[in-house]
């Protein structure tokens, strides 16, 4: 027989019960008060069924199931499909006090405790790819390096990727809108430009 304290919860329960974590990032606390056990038996669901989910990937066709982020990139480029990068943050009760990295988990965004996942997705929205977590003040742009999609990118065949400002410089099949100092320089070289010429060159009245 295995060692430790039994579960209070059945598969069925702490599957969905991870899945709800996951989709609406309902609070332990929430979780706890619906399944009528304590906190710590929903922390510990959730820590035992999302590996399992990740470790099964997921299906883009009969048969084909991603696991890692080299095999979703290697789909987009055989599929000629475009992705879509993203980060989102999942809040999180402070960490705590005395651990060394407590205020990295401080959002500059948002202003709050979080962790942060890199999702990719295909051009319709289905999930391809979701990263483990990392603490909310890492960078987008970092969070992605960290994963290796750089290499990836680089190596691996041609693929076309959307993404946002935050993952700028990322590689040439990363397609990002310009930089927000790039517009603002843009509408000023705009307004100051004479109607009907382009400055010096434009013909004057006679």
């Amino acid at each position: 027989m295995g060692a430790g304290a039994k579960h209070r919860l059945v598969f069925v329960d702490r599957l969905l019960a991870t899945l709800v974590r996951l989709r609406y990032a309902t609070t332990h606390d929430v979780l706890a008060c619906w399944f009528g056990v304590e906190r710590s038996t929903i922390a510990r669901a959730i820590a035992e069924v999302r590996p399992l989910l990740a470790e099964r990937g997921c299906t883009v066709s009969q048969g084909v199931r991603l696991r890692i982020l080299a095999e979703v990139i290697d789909h987009l480029g055989a599929s000629g499909n475009t992705g879509i990068i993203g980060g989102t943050e999942i809040r999180v009760r402070r960490p705590v006090a005395g651990r060394k990295d407590r205020d990295q988990f401080i959002s500059g965004k948002h202003k709050h405790n979080a962790v942060k996942a890199m999702v990719v997705t295909d051009g319709d929205g289905r999930m391809l790819f979701c990263s483990p977590t990392r603490p909310g003040s890492c960078a987008d742009i970092t969070h992605a390096r960290q994963f290796g999609l750089v290499t990836l990118l680089a190596d691996g065949p041609t693929a076309e990727i959307l993404a946002d400002a935050g993952y700028q410089g990322l590689g040439a099949q990363v397609i990002t809108p310009l930089h927000r100092k790039v517009k603002k320089k843009a509408g000023v070289s705009a307004r100051h430009t004479p109607r009907g010429g382009s400055g010096a060159g434009a013909a004057s009245p006679t």
